[in-house]
């Protein structure tokens, strides 16, 4: 089944005669359960790419369609709603809360919707990343590392469609990055779920179920189309 598809999708910065195309005409599919990491270089377009397919910001002309859903018809408030409820993001920065422990800061997101934590399913993911001793510890107690599964348990804890991550192994040495790519490929197999990774490294890449190339705002290998 096709969880996640794009339709020439496009976006263009500035005005003539100094024209930016950082995405042209990208079209893609991504597989229900499917483990996709988006590999390019800087300025390859892969970063917008990834903002387009959260709703993170929106094309100048194309479309995004998440389960169905067209993001881009929704107004601001629904797309934040859908967005909540439908998409886990992980970032390179981790974006944790200091103030607030593990658990809480994982469950942050299931909260802000007003919904109850299926403590069960928690445990289950907490187990998975290594993370059952460390729910009271707060993100400046924790390593990078650390830090990066607290980042995932919290993107997958909202049980959501897709997670997209970006550059998530960005601020890590090699073995914890490795480690954590590792991580995120578990999760896929074991929860089913849906991961669309950007990164530059052709090695991390390597560990995703499907690698996509992208250059100059062009998909130019590695994807059905």
């Amino acid at each position: 089944m096709i969880l996640l598809q794009t339709k020439e999708l496009t976006k263009i910065y500035g005005r003539e005669p100094n024209l930016v195309k950082a995405l042209d005409g990208v079209s893609m599919e991504v597989r229900e359960g499917e483990f996709v990491a988006i590999v390019g270089s800087s300025g390859s377009g892969k970063s917008t790419l990834l903002h387009m397919l959260g709703g993170l910001d929106r094309p100048t002309s194309g479309e995004v369609h998440i389960g169905g859903k067209s993001l881009f018809e929704m107004n601001d408030d629904e797309l934040t709603v859908f967005r909540r409820r439908k998409i886990g993001f992980v970032f390179q920065q981790y974006n944790l809360v200091p103030i607030l422990n593990v658990y809480e800061n994982i469950v942050l997101p299931i909260e802000l919707d007003g919904n109850a934590v299926d403590k069960t399913y928690l445990e289950h993911i907490v187990k998975t990343l290594g993370l059952a001793q460390k729910l009271d510890s707060l993100p400046g107690e924790l390593s990078g590392g650390q830090q990066q599964r607290v980042a995932i348990a919290r993107a997958l804890a909202t049980k959501p469609s897709i997670v997209l991550a970006d550059e998530p192994t960005g601020n890590l040495d090699s073995r914890t990055s490795q480690e954590v790519i590792g991580l995120l490929k578990v999760t896929s197999k074991q929860f089913n779920q849906t991961i669309v990774m950007i990164t530059h490294s052709e090695e991390i890449a390597q560990l995703a179920d499907t690698v996509v190339r992208i250059g100059d705002g062009l998909i130019v290998g590695g994807m059905r189309t």
